[in-house]
């Protein structure tokens, strides 16, 4: 079968100190990093010896390429044949080299640029070194006031087939002028700007998507705690099925993405896990979506 599977771990560290972020400056103990390492590497196991075809997108908590487990086991699972994709989401601080091992038809990035968190050329000079490597990659930033100028600089000197995306802020509320400032920057922007009424609606988390944890524990996404079984005794399998939303509200990009009712499989054809859009440089249509009350905005 053709399986997405987002993993998130125990590692919860990360080397930067973003004040919308719950998790930032974290710092895990020497044994939690281990455990981490074992968990990861497990999981990497399993997804090499799987029979299933494979998308892979790795969702830490904390900053996982700073970590030699996770930029070991990218590169070795981008060479293996029935891995379509594996990806990762980064604030991109750590070296580059490590890509030079990694086959770029399969590895992509998906890099968040923090403005006050690292040099803003060093940040560039990252994003074009990519480039040169061939290797796919999305950058975004979350869509703050203070970040606009930054913004409009990164969209200005990325090439312009790097898309950047703009994630609505934590607790904000867009006024229409403020929106359409970030929509042209990002014209995806709107589904980003409102949390997505999602309550019954068909998703395809629980049935050719799934969120597994360090221990192996097999949920329909991130943001649904029911456990549909283990990854590592195939427990899963039985549970997967098609499957509504129980959720009044989906707020995240890798949860609502996967919504059936939002055209976003094919605005983001041969890209979703990494959030490149198809025609990356071209006006993208946007659908009208459900919008839930900001009050229920969920917490990523």
């Amino acid at each position: 079968m053709d399986l997405t599977v987002l993993y998130r771990g125990p590692l919860a560290s990360c080397d930067y100190d973003c004040p919308y972020c719950p998790f930032a400056k974290r710092r895990d103990s020497t044994a939690q990093l281990r455990a981490d390492r074992a968990s990861l590497e497990r999981f990497a196991r399993w997804a090499a010896d799987s029979g299933d075809r494979l998308s892979l997108l790795f969702t830490p908590w904390g900053e996982g390429l700073v970590r030699s487990w996770y930029r070991r086991s990218l590169a070795e699972l981008s060479h293996l044949p029935h891995i379509r994709r594996v990806a990762i989401q980064t604030n991109l601080s750590c070296r580059t080299d490590w890509l030079a091992d990694a086959d770029p038809e399969t590895l992509a990035l998906w890099c968040t640029y923090h403005p006050g968190q690292t040099p803003y050329d060093r940040f560039l000079a990252k994003c074009r070194d990519l480039t040169d490597r061939g290797i796919r990659f999305s950058v975004g930033v979350v869509g703050l006031r203070e970040h606009l100028d930054a913004a409009r600089r990164l969209r200005a000197e990325l090439p312009e087939h790097v898309y950047l995306w703009i994630n609505a802020a934590e607790g904000h509320t867009y006024g229409d002028a403020e929106a359409d400032d970030w929509t042209a920057l990002d014209p995806l922007f709107p589904y980003s700007r409102h949390p997505h009424a999602s309550a019954g609606l068909p998703c395809r988390t629980g049935e050719s998507v799934i969120s597994v944890d360090g221990d192996g524990t097999v949920r329909r996404c991130h943001f649904v705690r029911a456990e549909l079984g283990n990854l590592y005794d195939d427990s899963y399998r039985a549970a997967l099925r098609p499957r509504p939303c129980p959720l009044a509200v989906c707020d995240c990009h890798i949860g609502y993405v996967h919504l059936e009712t939002l055209p976003l499989y094919d605005v983001f054809a041969g890209g979703v896990l990494e959030r490149i859009p198809a025609h990356p440089g071209e006006p993208q249509p946007v659908q009208a979506v459900t919008i839930a009350p900001r009050s229920n905005r969920l917490v990523t």
